[in-house]
């Protein structure tokens, strides 16, 4: 294994992943789903806005924490040292926070036990893939890694605080 590179195994494993989770909307959504705006959500208006905006700022989450990391990063492939700003200075996994807001977005504008599935199995998919892209990582960087993982939480809180 190179350092800071995945191996192909966990990087096809990855990919998968998201494939088959992008893909679960599809399944349980409405009919209409391809037309959103036809669609008629279960919420009366200011309840549909808590969807709308868990969803919206999941959305900017994810997709604004990938385009911090970049395109290189985001497939395995080590630029530079251990990425500590922007949203990894507040979370070690800010696109899997995002893609959860998301997921519970949506899942609160169309409820059915499929997308009560989708929300319970997101999380179950992706720490497994966590943990591996977290061992990755310590063997990639080593002490810098555990120090960045004592003081970030993994998804959402407060890691430790640093010594003074």
């Amino acid at each position: 294994m190179e350092k800071g590179k995945l191996s192909r195994l966990p990087s096809v494993l990855q990919l998968i992943v998201w494939l088959v989770y992008a893909a679960i909307p599809y399944i349980y959504n409405p009919p209409c789903w391809p037309y959103v705006w036809s669609c008629r959500p279960w919420a009366p208006a200011a309840a549909a806005g808590i969807g709308y905006g868990l969803t919206a700022l999941g959305a900017l989450i994810g997709f604004g924490s990938m385009a911090w990391l970049g395109l290189r990063r985001s497939f395995g492939r080590q630029v530079g040292g251990l990425l500590q700003s922007g949203p990894y200075s507040l979370s070690r996994n800010p696109q899997i926070v995002g893609g959860m807001l998301m997921v519970v977005g949506v899942a609160w504008l169309w409820p059915s036990w499929y997308a009560l599935g989708w929300a319970v199995l997101s999380p179950v998919m992706f720490h497994p893939m966590v943990l591996t892209e977290e061992e990755h990582l310590q063997r990639a960087f080593g002490e810098g890694s555990r120090r960045y993982c004592e003081h970030v939480a993994r998804y959402i809180g407060q890691g430790r605080p640093s010594p003074r």
